[in-house]
């Protein structure tokens, strides 16, 4: 009889699907993630995902990825985490360091009709994922106050600290507002990581984070160095790869590892492919030394996110039990549904929706997906073929 687990292989094939087809950023991965383990596969309730994307959300670093990371950790233990890692990532990063080595025969990304279709549909795919964790999230009149304050915080403080501000904003006003609200029935989290194997990956965190800067100053080697900056990048950051990609930009062009051109040529592909933002680390390596120095920055801005996420998940099914903690976390979700929405209208509107074409195709696009329940990858690919249709010359 087979386990009602899935294997390695099934979680790899789960994300590798989401890793060819999650168009649309950090926001829309969330809803992706939603429909495929929630909604369709049933690895998780809705319950347990809002909390494992509250607990990303407090972790510095990707928290599309952090969120895939745990949810193949809960699923398959260390060897689900990598696979769901790898299926999501691998492709993207595949894309973007072909893209680099083509780079002095196609030019800077263009903004062309195809690839501004793909952000038309990651307006629809980012406000079906809004419409769905928002019924579940924000329920009542106290938890849509929450989103709707931290949606005001996050575009007044359009940085990392807006997004930090209304994650506290919610925590705060759960714990106020919130301890008297009746919850379903508790869904135990079954954590294969023990929590000494977690205190380990914590100290490995810390220790990397303080002891690398001094590392690269007494081996001051590119390797060394890209490795101390990128492990910073993906250590230090809130906010996803929408932040993390300017930081890297102060970091690699200054000491002249990469041309600014270069820089935003890859800036763009990134924003045009499937899969976490993250990975345009890939194309960086690339271009400063090949697939060999790829494959290290790669490595070094996704090991944060593997040990936080390891770190936090063995003490986090005890926190969670805690009734201030549950007050607190039904506000910091409700929060995320604020943010969410922030991100929805900056970049993903503003950047998506330029024309009255562009609103229709995003309206067919969101109809197709609620009301027609048409699989995101063919919605994907019909906003595609039209955006490029739109931008024939009249």
């Amino acid at each position: 009889m087979r386990s009602k687990y899935p294997n390695t292989i099934d979680i790899f094939l789960a994300f590798l699907r989401l890793g060819l087809t999650s168009f649309g950023g950090p926001v829309a991965h969330l809803g992706y993630f939603r429909t495929e383990f929630v909604e369709r596969r049933k690895w998780l309730d809705d319950r347990s995902y809002a909390d494992l994307v509250a607990l990303c959300q407090f972790l510095p670093g990707p928290a599309s990825s952090q969120v895939g990371i745990a949810i193949g950790l809960l699923r398959g233990g260390y060897r689900g985490a990598f696979a769901a890692w790898a299926g999501f990532t691998i492709p993207s990063a595949l894309v973007l360091m072909v893209f680099a080595y083509g780079l002095s025969v196609t030019g800077t990304a263009a903004d062309t009709g195809w690839l501004h279709g793909l952000k038309v549909a990651a307006v629809a795919v980012v406000a079906l994922a809004l419409l769905g964790m928002a019924r579940t999230l924000t329920p009542d009149r106290a938890r849509a106050s929450i989103a709707v304050l931290a949606t005001a915080i996050a575009l007044s403080l359009p940085t990392a600290w807006g997004q930090i501000g209304g994650i506290v904003l919610g925590a705060v006003a759960g714990t106020l507002l919130l301890r008297g609200v009746p919850i379903a029935d508790h869904v135990v989290l079954a954590c294969p990581v023990r929590r000494s194997a977690g205190a380990i990956a914590l100290i490995v965190f810390f220790a990397l984070l303080i002891g690398l800067p001094g590392l690269a100053a007494l081996i001051p080697t590119q390797s060394v160095q890209l490795f101390d900056t990128f492990f910073r990048a993906g250590s230090l950051v809130f906010g996803g790869g929408h932040v993390i990609l300017p930081l890297l930009q102060s970091a690699v062009v200054p000491p002249g590892w990469i041309g600014n051109d270069a820089f935003l040529a890859g800036y763009g592909a990134a924003q045009a492919i499937p899969g976490p933002l993250t990975t345009f680390a890939a194309y960086l390596g690339t271009m400063i030394g090949g697939w060999t120095i790829a494959i290290l920055c790669l490595i070094a801005i996704f090991l944060p996110s593997f040990l936080l996420v390891i770190g936090a998940l063995p003490f986090w099914e005890a926190l969670r039990q805690q009734p201030a903690v549950q007050a607190a976390l039904r506000g910091v979700n409700a929060a995320v549904v604020g943010l969410l929405l922030a991100a929805f209208y900056q970049p993903v509107w503003l950047t998506g929706i330029r024309n009255a074409g562009d609103f229709g195709l995003a309206v067919a696009a969101f109809v197709l997906l609620f009301l027609w329940r048409t699989p995101p990858w063919l919605v994907v690919l019909l906003c595609a073929i039209s955006g490029a249709i739109l931008a024939l010359p009249g």
